[in-house]
């Protein structure tokens, strides 16, 4: 894996003339993880997509990239939906892209992958015999077999309950760590225990917000976790319309 860099947006984009956000200056830090908070709506998943280069449809005016590197072959992208091939199985969908390259597949490292997420008794089932939770998770080792300097997460743990969420948190911090990771989340707390750098994003600006200086992962009940998760919320309900 090459070194991680920094990446950078700023600029305004819309959709079918509709502004998605205007005038943004976003600075995400190398191989730190930066967590993108805020409401539905304010362009956080656009963000996403141009980084990714799937944002054809949105009309972008500015400049955006990472410090010297092409994100050309450099990001791994987990979306909101699954995105997983109905026709294949959970061990078939881990290995697509290495498939789609042409590459050899690392079945091996596959299977503990999946193993990593407590998936590997289901790697020859189709995703139509999973859960939501369980499809999530095969999303994540998708993503996490993917050796990219690069990964932008939309929502990866929003469909898992709270013992396993924590556990795929924990994870996704061992397996990505030294990785740039910009992971969109409308979850102070999950922001707060994950977050070397959190910005909150409303329909205006950004807004820098000051993380605990604990390690990532951090204990949910860490008193600064706590607290930082209550500002966040503050702010959140503070840009909330009645």
């Amino acid at each position: 894996m090459s070194e991680a860099p920094a990446l950078y947006l700023s600029g305004s984009a819309s959709f079918e003339d509709t502004p998605v956000f205007s005038g943004l200056d976003l600075k995400v830090a190398a191989g730190r993880w930066t967590c993108l908070l805020g409401s539905s709506g304010v362009g956080k998943s656009t963000i996403l997509k141009l980084f990714a280069g799937l944002a054809d449809q949105v009309d972008f005016k500015g400049q955006l990239g990472a410090e010297g590197m092409s994100l050309d072959g450099s990001v791994a992208l987990m979306a909101q939906d699954d995105l997983l091939m109905p026709w294949l199985t959970a061990l078939e969908n881990v290995l697509l892209g290495a498939r789609l390259r042409g590459d050899k597949p690392d079945t091996m490292r596959a299977l503990g992958v999946l193993e990593r997420v407590g998936l590997s008794e289901k790697a020859g089932q189709k995703p139509a015999e999973l859960s939501g939770g369980q499809r999530q998770r095969v999303a994540l080792a998708r993503t996490l077999m993917e050796d990219r300097p690069i990964v932008l997460l939309d929502e990866p743990f929003s469909a898992l309950d709270a013992k396993t969420r924590a556990q795929m948190q924990d994870l996704a911090c061992e397996l990505l760590a030294g990785r740039t990771v910009l992971l969109v989340t409308h979850d102070p707390a999950e922001a707060a225990r994950l977050g070397h750098q959190i910005i909150l994003m409303t329909e205006e600006s950004t807004q820098a917000i000051t993380p605990p200086q604990s390690d990532a992962p951090r204990a949910a009940t860490d008193p600064d976790v706590l607290r930082a998760q209550g500002d966040m919320l503050a702010l959140l309900c503070a840009e909330t319309p009645d």
